[in-house]
């Protein structure tokens, strides 16, 4: 039987094969989660309200009794419901759409691929509208409801591309065009309320932003976000397969068809949620690919957790730059990763040789 990985592995040049191995991959990823974890640490402290070290390290030990003076009610409502779910869930997002990003541009074998090719943003948006232009309010409704419309999207999408997911020029097509649709249904809905108010709500979601996220989504997130990681990370062989074409990963017994369509509902889904609760949030899921393969290599293996790390890490400081920069005034995040994701990109087309 053939062995994709290998197959796949002796067919890369050496000089593009970079893979970090043995101790050195390990080193290389205990680093980057080690890098995670720090972002996390000082971002804690990062905010209009001045947060101690001392402070979350008081609170972790009061969740979990020891003996320790506990904070103030509401200084510790401030950092551990307010300021803590939001900066995992910018962990979290980042890394979401940074392995849907790299899934993407493997199975299209399209270097432009980001999560929101598939239209997931576009239904997202509209059940987002409807819920605020229905007078529902804001918050947990309306997460839910660009979570409903995320998934009507997804459906449509695998009603269109139901014999296996369909070829990558064909989900690339349907998934611009469903996305076109909804974003219309979104401006006519909109400009059919003629509520200021609700339009600037909806403007401010749409460029994305973490001021809501609150512990019970952010448990959400983290279960499909880890959950979906490990799916993709355990297609990694079939992803590098699929890097050469599909008929190339069909000759190296790779099941296209299934693999495909396994992928594309788990990337659909961790868009969907991590969209629900923050918005969209662009770039992340179309620069961090590329960046990670300059550390990682080319091969998934390694891709798919450098990309993650990558994405968490961007997240974490565009979000705490975006809650700063203007305080009390807060910027929409996606604001900051279109700031610095263009001359980023600009920057790894340029180390290329594309620019």
């Amino acid at each position: 039987m053939l062995d994709p990985a290998a197959d796949l592995a002796s067919s890369i040049p050496a000089e593009i094969a970079r893979l970090p191995r043995g101790l050195g991959g390990v080193a290389l990823t205990l680093l980057g989660v080690g890098a995670v974890l720090l972002s996390m640490v000082l971002a804690v402290q990062i905010g209009v309200a001045e947060v101690q070290f001392s402070d979350l390290l008081r609170i972790v030990a009061t969740r979990l009794g020891i003996d320790v003076e506990p904070l103030g009610r509401m200084r510790e409502s401030l950092i551990w419901d307010l300021r803590v779910p939001r900066i995992l869930a910018a962990a979290l997002v980042g890394a979401a759409l940074a392995i849907c990003g790299a899934v993407l541009q493997a199975m299209t074998g399209n270097a432009l691929a980001d999560p929101y090719l598939l239209g997931i943003s576009g239904g997202a948006s509209t059940g987002a509208v409807f819920v605020v232009i229905l007078g529902f309010g804001g918050g947990t409704l309306l997460s839910t409801g660009a979570f409903i419309g995320a998934m009507v999207v997804l459906a449509i999408l695998l009603l269109l591309l139901r014999k296996g997911g369909g070829t990558p020029l064909k989900l690339v097509l349907t998934g611009v065009i469903i996305g076109q649709f909804f974003s219309a249904v979104t401006s006519l809905v909109v400009m059919a309320a003629g509520d200021a108010e609700a339009t600037r709500g909806i403007t401010y979601w749409l460029l994305g932003s973490l001021a809501t996220a609150r512990w019970t989504p952010v448990l959400l997130l983290s279960i499909l976000t880890i959950g979906g990681g490990l799916v993709v990370w355990a297609h990694a062989h079939v992803l590098d397969a699929m890097s050469f074409g599909s008929d190339t990963a069909q000759t190296m017994g790779v099941n296209v068809s299934r693999s495909r369509l396994i992928l594309l509902v788990v990337c659909a889904l961790m868009t969907a949620v991590a969209v629900a609760m923050v918005g969209a949030i662009g770039f992340v899921g179309l620069i961090i690919p590329h960046a990670a393969r300059l550390i990682s290599g080319p091969l998934h293996v390694t891709l798919i957790p450098f990309s993650a790390l990558l994405g968490a890490i961007l997240l974490i400081w565009t979000d705490a730059l975006a809650r700063t920069i203007l305080a009390p005034q807060e910027i929409p995040v996606g604001v900051f990763t279109a700031l610095i994701g263009v001359p980023l990109f600009l920057l790894l087309l340029r180390r290329r040789g594309d620019l």
